[in-house]
């Protein structure tokens, strides 16, 4: 999954979503803060392969985007809005493919404007990026050539507090990113690539403040490193385990902090915080919960109260896991609860 998919609806309640099964399941809350119904899957009866994209714009609705088979070998990308965690999602809408046809082409990204459209990007056969993005009266534009080479593991997509739209990848040259000038304009790539080692899959973008986005990756000495453009990376801490990291920002004792987990060596999740933009404060990693496999899926959400929520999935079974942080200083959670 790329994203994150444990998302609060306008309506305050926690909606959870996975491939599972050749479909879309989601979870979700039946009150805000209260008992969850069982999964249910999303967007139709058409098959879909186990990849999902998952964007959330400030209107609260849930943008899902994933592949399903065409014919043959081939695939092609589809599209769902959903609107509240415990309505039934629109129908898939489909996208085409981004060489015009052919066979999946990676994992997509999905972030969401200040407008509300959805941008749905997707490395293509090129070894470069390709994005479809929704237009301002209804329906999408057409499928455009970001460019960009070499392109590997998963894209991290985000949207700025501006409500434009950024994009960053992993490649043997360094990490690239293309970056929107003004609403409606197609992203464009920066003239040179980041100039760092960064392990393909790890890649993880969040706004920090009004002017500045956060890139969190991992490079070849397994040390989590934050860059933010026109400054140099920081290392920031080791890896707890070989996972990509979630992040969220909260607010912890009165102070705005980025919170990190990361499923660890042992198997258990791993939680480090820190003043946010502020690196050089340091940050440690504690551990919670029950040892998890290690394709263990995990996100970061804040519930309707405003606290921090964090749930993993298990893709093989479906087992989902939630924790909240307790009405306490720090960061204590609350025991694990199977959903």
């Amino acid at each position: 999954m790329n994203g994150d998919w444990l998302i609060r609806g306008r309506d305050g309640r926690l909606g959870a979503y996975a491939p599972r099964d050749e479909a879309v399941w989601c979870w979700a809350e039946q009150h805000p803060g209260g008992a969850w119904s069982a999964p249910r899957t999303v967007g139709g009866d058409q098959r879909v392969h186990p990849a999902l994209a998952v964007g959330q714009g400030t209107d609260g609705y849930a943008h899902l985007v994933s592949w399903r088979p065409t014919g043959g070998q081939e695939s092609g990308l589809v599209h769902a809005t959903h609107f509240r965690p415990h309505l039934a999602a629109l129908d898939w809408n489909p996208l085409g493919h981004p060489n015009k046809k052919g066979e999946a082409t990676g994992v997509p990204a999905v972030t969401v404007d200040a407008q509300g459209r959805a941008h749905v990007f997707v490395p293509n056969r090129g070894g470069g990026v390709s994005m479809r993005g929704q237009k301002e009266r209804g329906g999408w534009g057409p499928w455009r050539d970001l460019k960009g080479r070499e392109v590997e593991g998963e894209l991290a997509a985000v949207t700025r507090a501006s409500g434009l739209v950024e994009l960053y990848a992993a490649s043997p040259a360094g990490i690239l990113r293309w970056t929107q000038l003004g609403p409606g304009h197609i992203p464009a790539i920066d003239e040179e690539p980041l100039k760092v080692a960064a392990r393909p899959g790890t890649l993880r973008a969040l706004t920090t403040s009004d002017e500045h986005v956060t890139l969190f990756f991992t490079d070849e000495s397994d040390t989590v490193c934050a860059w933010r453009a026109g400054s140099e990376p920081v290392a920031l801490l080791t890896c707890a385990g070989p996972g990509p990291v979630s992040a969220i920002r909260c607010t912890l004792d009165g102070v705005d902090c980025t919170l990190l987990a990361q499923r660890s060596l042992s198997g258990r999740i791993a939680f480090a915080a820190y003043p946010t933009e502020q690196e050089s404060a340091g940050a440690w990693w504690t551990e919670s919960g029950p040892q998890l496999p290690a394709d263990v899926q995990l996100s970061l959400g804040h519930d309707h109260e405003g606290r921090v929520t964090a749930a993993t999935l298990q893709p093989a079974n479906g087992h989902l896991l939630l924790t909240r942080r307790k009405e306490e200083p720090g960061l204590a959670l609350e025991a694990w609860q199977t959903i």
